[in-house]
C-alpha cells in the first residue's frame, strides 16, 4: 500500500526490541506500514505521498498523558492564572484589570493560586479577597484543585457564607465570628461556587459528583462546551500527546467527545473514567458503570477505568496521614480528612474489581496510600488474583514499608513528576514544611519504586500543572537537589519516555496496538524539534514537537 505519509531523516526511538532505533518510517491508513532506512522509506512514496524531514529530531510513539482533566483545563486555558503572583497587593494587581475585561462574568474566577501566596502559614480568607473585590463575586482556586478560596459576596451568592452541610471528606472553614472564613476544602465543598463560572460548573462535574448536569445542558450550553473542550484538544496535539486518560468522568463528557469525533474535531484519543464517590451507594457501580463502559469503546473514546478518592492534599492537611501533621496543620490531631470509610472503600473495590473493572485512585498521603494498597489486595483475594493492571494515582508520601507492596501486588505507581518540590514548578520548600522529616525518605519515592520492580508511569494531572509535556520530563531527569534528606530519585530519559509512551499504552491495555513504533501500530507519532538524547537534562526544555500524527492524521504542525 502506498504511504499516506513518510518522516524521513528522524532520530526514530522505537520502543520496539526488535528495532530500538531507525531514521524513518512510512504510515497508510492510519496504521505503521514501514519502519527503517531514510533511503529504503522514501522509496516508497508515491505521488500523494505528504514526506516529512525529521532533520534530526527525536520521532517517537505519540505522548499519552495518562491523568488529565481535560474540560477543566481547557476551561482554564483562559482563566486568569495567579501563578507566581505573590501578596495581596500582587493580587489586586492582575485581578481588578480582569476583573473590568469581563464585566459579563458571574464569577471573577482565578487559577493557580499557591497556598503560600500570602507567605507562610498565611490563609487567604474572604476579608483578604473583599480589599480586592467587595462588591463582585470572587474566588481563587489552588493548583491541585482541592480548596477554593471566596470572597464574601461569592460566599452570599452561593449560600455558603453561614456554612452547611457538606460530603465527608469536605469542609466549609468557619470563622471566629460563626461564619465562613473564605477556604472551602474539596469539591463537596466549593461545588456551588464553581456553579458560578462561565461553564456553570459543567467543566468540573466529573470531578464533584461523577455525575451528569442537572438540569441537563441546554443545546447551546453543549455546544459551548464541546468547544473548549476542541481548544484544549487543540492545546494538548501541540504538545505531542495523542492520547489522555481523563480522572474525572461523567456520561456527558463522553457524549461531547463522541461528537466531536463525528465531527472530525477530536484530535486525541480520550478514555473516560466511571467516577464513584464516598457518598455512592456500593449497588450505583452494577446499577451504572457497566452500561457506561459498554457504551464507549471506541478507539477514539473509551471507557474502562472506575475512579475513586482516597484523601485530599497534604498542602491543606486533607491527605490522609499515619501521623498528625507537623506544626498548624496537625493541631487537635489533624491527620487529614477520610472521603471513605475503610469498609465502604475496601467493598466498592472489591465490586469494581469483581465486574472486571481497571481501578485508579487518587492517594497521596502514606495512610490514604496504605488504606488504597489494602483495599485493592482485599479485592485480589475476594476476586482472585488477575492482570487488572490497577493504579494508585499521585503516591506522593508512602510509608517505606509500602513501597514494595506496590509490585508484589502488581499495583501500577501513576505519578506526576512535575508535582514533586524538586519538579521546578511548585515551590521546593512548600510541601516539607506540611511533613515530619522522616516522612521524607518515602515521599516522591519515583526511583525507589521502580527499583522494585513496580511499573511507573507520567502524567501531569493538568490543569494542576500546564499539560506541556517537557517540563514534566525535565522535573523527571533533572529533579533539583533539596539536600540530605531527600533522596536522589533522578530518572534516566529512556525510563521517563517509556513511562510517557508505551508504559501509559500499556496500562490501558493497548500495548499490542499503539505506544511502539513498528509495522501494524497504531500511527500515534510525535516528531520532535531536536534530538532529545543530544540535550543535557536541564535542558530538555529546549525541545518542543513540531508535529504530531494521531490515527495517521496530522492533528499539529508547527508553522
Amino acid at each position: 500500500m502506498t504511504p499516506d505519509i513518510i518522516v524521513l531523516n528522524g532520530a526514530l526511538m522505537t520502543f520496539d526490541d526488535s528495532q530500538p532505533e531507525a531514521e524513518a518510517l512510512a504510515i497508510a491508513d492510519g496504521k505503521i506500514s514501514a519502519v527503517g532506512a531514510s533511503e529504503d522509506i522514501r522509496a516508497m512514496a508515491g505521488p500523494q505521498t505528504r514526506i516529512i524531514d525529521a532533520k534530526g529530531g527525536t520521532v517517537l510513539p505519540g505522548f499519552i498523558d495518562s491523568h488529565v482533566h481535560l474540560f477543566g483545563g481547557a476551561v482554564e486555558l483562559s482563566c486568569l492564572s495567579l501563578y507566581g503572583v505573590e501578596g495581596l497587593q500582587g493580587m489586586a494587581e492582575v485581578i481588578r484589570p480582569y476583573a473590568d475585561e469581563n464585566p459579563e462574568d458571574k464569577l471573577v474566577f482565578c487559577v493557580m493560586c499557591d497556598y503560600m501566596i500570602l507567605g507562610t502559614g498565611k490563609t487567604p480568607t474572604r476579608h483578604d479577597l473583599d480589599q480586592i473585590l467587595k462588591d463582585r463575586p470572587l474566588a481563587m482556586f489552588a493548583p491541585d484543585h482541592h480548596t477554593v478560596w471566596a470572597n464574601t459576596a461569592a460566599l452570599e451568592a452561593t449560600g455558603l457564607l453561614q456554612g452547611g452541610e457538606v460530603d465527608a471528606g469536605s469542609e466549609i472553614v468557619m470563622g471566629d465570628d460563626g461564619l465562613a472564613s473564605g477556604e472551602l476544602l474539596e469539591p463537596g465543598a466549593y461545588g456551588p461556587v464553581l456553579a458560578l463560572t462561565r461553564h456553570g460548573g459543567r467543566e468540573m462535574m466529573g470531578l464533584t459528583t461523577g455525575k451528569d448536569p442537572v438540569p441537563p445542558a441546554t443545546p447551546a450550553e453543549r455546544e459551548m462546551d464541546k468547544n473548549v473542550i476542541a481548544q484544549g484538544l487543540a492545546h494538548c496535539a501541540e504538545q505531542g500527546i495523542t492520547g489522555l486518560h481523563l480522572m474525572d468522568g461523567n456520561i456527558y463528557q463522553a457524549e461531547l467527545l463522541s461528537e466531536l469525533e463525528a465531527e472530525g474535531r477530536l484530535l486525541c484519543r480520550c478514555e473516560v473514567p466511571f467516577h464513584f464517590k464516598g457518598t455512592d451507594p456500593i449497588e450505583r457501580i452494577a446499577e451504572e458503570a457497566p452500561a457506561m463502559r459498554a457504551r464507549f469503546q471506541g478507539d477514539m473514546v473509551r471507557s474502562a477505568h472506575f475512579k475513586m478518592f482516597i484523601d485530599g492534599v497534604v498542602e491543606s492537611g486533607t491527605a490522609l496521614m499515619l501521623e498528625p501533621y507537623p506544626g498548624v496543620l496537625g493541631e487537635g490531631g489533624n491527620t487529614g480528612e477520610e472521603v471513605f470509610t475503610q469498609e465502604h472503600f475496601v467493598a466498592a473495590c472489591v465490586e469494581a474489581d469483581r465486574l472486571g473493572f481497571q481501578i485508579a485512585v487518587h492517594a497521596i498521603g502514606d495512610a490514604g496510600i496504605r488504606r488504597t494498597i489494602d483495599a485493592l489486595e482485599a479485592a485480589q483475594k475476594a476476586n482472585g488474583k488477575r492482570d487488572s493492571r490497577h493504579r494508585i494515582e499521585h503516591l506522593e508520601v508512602m510509608h517505606v514499608d509500602d513501597i514494595p507492596r506496590l509490585a508484589e501486588l502488581g499495583i501500577v505507581a501513576s505519578i506526576q513528576p512535575g508535582h514533586a518540590p524538586i519538579g521546578h514548578i511548585f515551590p521546593p520548600t512548600g510541601v516539607g514544611e506540611c511533613l515530619h522529616d522522616h516522612q521524607i525518605a518515602g515521599a516522591y519515592a519515583w526511583q525507589d519504586i521502580r527499583a522494585t520492580g513496580a511499573k511507573v508511569i507520567f502524567s501531569t494531572d493538568w490543569p494542576v500543572i500546564p499539560v506541556d509535556v517537557m517540563p514534566s520530563v525535565k522535573a523527571a531527569i533533572a529533579p533539583l537537589d533539596l539536600g540530605e534528606k531527600w533522596r536522589d530519585q533522578t530518572q534516566s530519559l529512556s525510563d521517563t519516555l517509556e513511562s510517557y509512551t508505551k508504559g501509559n499504552a500499556w496500562v490501558e491495555f493497548n500495548e499490542a496496538r499503539k505506544g511502539q513504533l513498528s509495522v501494524g501500530m497504531m500511527a500515534d507519532i510525535a516528531v520532535m524539534s531536536h534530538d532529545l538524547t543530544a540535550l543535557a537534562p536541564a535542558d530538555i526544555t529546549a525541545a518542543q514537537a513540531v508535529m504530531t500524527i494521531c490515527n495517521g492524521r496530522i492533528t499539529f504542525e508547527r508553522g
